[in-house]
């Protein structure tokens, strides 16, 4: 099962509370929105990952992103950079992937909030990619850049993945937390569905294992 650290770190980024009210929602609402939008963007992020050239080019983007640390300002998110990410990421599936999230969640606020908040956490995921594999102004810092093989790329994309899709614990007070936790098939079927669902190539543990298999083996 993955490690659920590198999501803790992510979710110590998203200014919650600043959604929350932006949105007119209370805070354990929107955390179980947020976790329901970010596996279609990891997930998307892996399946672009999963070949060379779709690799070269994400880590060409995280270049251009400046590493954050602790819970950002939401004023100082580009949404409009997050919505070319996302409509980078995601391509034509896109509404697809945001409508199938949004049925998953089986809450119709949280579907609403859904094509609002994946521009607001794309930059964010990219900035937390950025810190962990070396983006802009991490020079000397002592971070190991994504190389081409992807491989630091790619493990950090499956530990987001398994703590999203099973590998961790949502805090016990977040709104239909199990939604985006659904451990074999649920979320996890939806997405390698939509994003790749080819067959497994990668064994460790079944379910999640078979899910990043099929995500990072669809691509093409």
């Amino acid at each position: 099962m993955a490690s659920s650290s590198d999501l803790d770190a992510l979710l110590q980024q998203i200014p919650m509370g600043e959604l929350a009210q932006r949105f007119g929602v209370d805070e354990s609402t929107i955390d179980a929105a947020v976790r329901q939008a970010l596996p279609g963007l990891v997930g998307g992020m892996a399946v672009n990952a999963s070949d060379r050239d779709g690799a070269e080019k994400l880590e060409r983007a995280l270049q251009r992103h400046e590493p954050a640390a602790g819970s950002l300002d939401l004023n100082a998110i580009d949404t409009e950079d997050g919505g070319k990410i996302v409509s980078h990421v995601l391509g034509d599936k896109q509404e697809s992937v945001t409508k199938a999230l949004g049925a998953q969640s089986g809450s119709s606020v949280i579907s609403d909030l859904l094509p609002q908040l994946l521009p607001i956490l794309a930059p964010l995921v990219m900035q937390f990619l950025a810190g962990k594999l070396g983006g802009a102004g991490s020079a000397g810092s002592g971070t190991t850049p994504a190389s081409g093989d992807a491989g630091g790329l790619g493990g950090v994309l499956g530990d987001l993945l398994g703590g999203l899709l099973g590998g961790g614990s949502a805090p016990s007070g977040s709104a239909k937390s199990g939604s985006a936790q659904g451990s074999d098939g649920g979320l996890g079927d939806v997405l390698g569905g939509l994003l790749g669902g080819g067959s497994s190539q990668q064994s460790s543990g079944g379910g999640l294992g078979d899910l990043l298999g099929g995500l990072l083996g669809g691509r093409k």
